[in-house]
C-alpha cells in the first residue's frame, strides 16, 4: 500500500482526493492547505489528518511513500524539493514549474534523494491523442511537415478573482495554467522545439491579469517541421476548440472537440483509425470546463512504477522539456 500526502485542497486537490482512494494500492493519510477550514473539511470527507503546514505534515507522518501536490503553480517546485529531501516520491500538477531553473532544482532533488519525480500531463492519455502517437512512432506517417495547436478557450473575470490566478508569481501566465498540457502534446508528438517567433496582448483582461490572454506563436523543430499556436482565454462566452492538426508525407489528422478529445479528421495512407474508446468527460469546475480528466490513468501508472517496476508516463525531463518551450515563447511576448 503506498501511503500519500496531499497539499493543496482547492477543487483538484479534491479530484486527486477521489482517484487515490479509489485507486487499489494506495491510501490517503493526510492532507494539506493554508487554508484550515480546506484541510479540515477535506480530511474528514477523505479520512485523512488535515494540516496547515508542509514541514508538519512531513516531519509527523514519516511513514508517507509520497507527496501529491495540487497547489499554485509558482509554489510547486519548492513545495517538490522539501518533499523529495524528506526521502518522499512527488507526484507535481502542471506545470512542474514557471521557469526552467527551479525545473533543474527539482531533478537535482529527485536524483540526489534517488526518488521518483511523476509530472501530470493527463492529455497523453485521451484516445485520440494515444492512437497517433502509435502511428508516429511506427512511422505510418512518414515525416512530419507541419504542426498547428488551437487553444480557444474562456476564462472570465470571476475565474480570475480573489485568488493566486492572473499573477505572474503564482500562476506564471496563459500557457502554464491553461494550455501547458497541449504544449506537452507537441513535444510529445513532434520534438523539441529550436526556434520560435511569438506575439501576445491582453485585449480583455485588463486589470485583472498580468500577463497575455492571447498569442500567436511559429515554431521550428529540430527534426525540421514547422508549427503554429493561436490560444486564447478570449473565446465568447464559452470554451470552443483544443484541436491539434498534423500534416505529414503520409497523411493528415485532426484531434479536435474542446480538449483534444475528438478525433475530427483524417486521411492516412493505407489505413484508418477505428473504434476510438469515448475516454474520460472533462474537468469540472463549475463555471468552467478543463482538460479530459485522466487523473486515475495517472495514479494507475504510479502504482505500476513503485510497485511493478513499469515505465512512468510523464517523467520529470519530460515536464521539463513542456517548461523550455513556454519559457522560449514568454522570451518573446512582453505585454504590459
Amino acid at each position: 500500500m503506498i501511503k500519500i500526502g496531499l497539499i493543496g485542497c482547492g477543487r483538484i486537490g479534491e479530484r486527486h482526493a477521489h482517484h487515490i482512494t479509489n485507486t487499489n494500492g494506495l491510501q490517503l493519510v493526510a492532507v494539506c492547505d493554508i487554508v484550515p477550514e480546506k484541510a479540515s473539511q477535506l480530511g474528514k470527507w477523505f479520512s485523512a489528518q488535515p494540516y496547515i503546514d508542509l514541514s508538519e505534515l512531513l516531519k509527523h507522518e514519516t511513514d508517507i511513500d509520497l507527496v501529491s501536490i495540487c497547489t499554485p503553480n509558482g509554489l510547486h517546485a519548492t513545495q517538490s524539493i522539501l518533499s523529495l529531501q524528506s526521502g518522499k516520491h512527488v507526484l507535481c500538477e502542471k506545470p512542474m514549474a514557471i521557469n526552467v531553473q527551479d525545473c533543474g532544482a527539482m531533478i537535482q532533488a529527485a536524483e540526489r534523494s534517488n526518488k521518483r519525480l511523476f509530472i501530470i500531463k493527463q492529455n497523453r492519455f485521451n484516445p485520440p491523442v494515444v492512437a497517433v502517437k502509435q502511428l508516429i512512432d511506427q512511422g505510418s506517417l512518414g515525416k512530419i511537415y507541419s504542426v498547428q495547436l488551437n487553444c480557444f478557450w474562456n476564462r472570465g473575470e470571476t475565474y480570475y478573482a480573489n485568488n493566486w490566478k492572473g499573477t505572474l508569481e503564482l500562476d506564471g501566465g496563459t500557457l502554464y495554467t491553461q494550455f501547458s498540457h497541449f504544449i506537452d502534446l507537441l513535444y510529445y508528438l513532434i520534438g523539441d522545439v529550436k526556434n520560435v517567433e511569438a506575439y501576445g496582448a491582453n485585449f480583455h483582461h485588463q486589470g485583472i491579469i498580468e500577463f497575455e490572454d492571447t498569442g500567436v506563436v511559429i515554431l521550428k523543430f529540430y527534426n525540421g517541421a514547422l508549427g503554429t499556436i493561436h490560444y486564447t482565454v478570449n473565446s465568447y462566452q464559452k470554451n470552443m476548440e483544443g484541436s491539434l492538426t498534423l500534416f505529414a508525407e503520409k497523411g493528415t489528422i485532426k484531434i479536435g472537440g474542446q480538449y483534444l478529445n475528438e478525433l475530427e479528421y483524417q486521411n492516412i495512407k493505407g489505413l484508418e483509425i477505428r473504434d476510438l474508446p469515448h475516454g474520460n468527460t472533462p474537468n469540472n469546475y463549475g463555471e468552467y470546463q478543463g482538460s479530459m480528466s485522466n487523473h486515475d490513468r495517472v495514479y494507475e501508472n504510479l502504482v505500476e512504477v513503485l510497485v511493478h517496476g513499469g515505465q512512468i508516463t510523464t517523467n520529470m525531463f519530460e515536464g521539463l522539456k513542456t517548461v523550455e518551450i513556454i519559457d522560449k515563447i514568454y522570451s518573446k511576448i512582453h505585454v504590459k
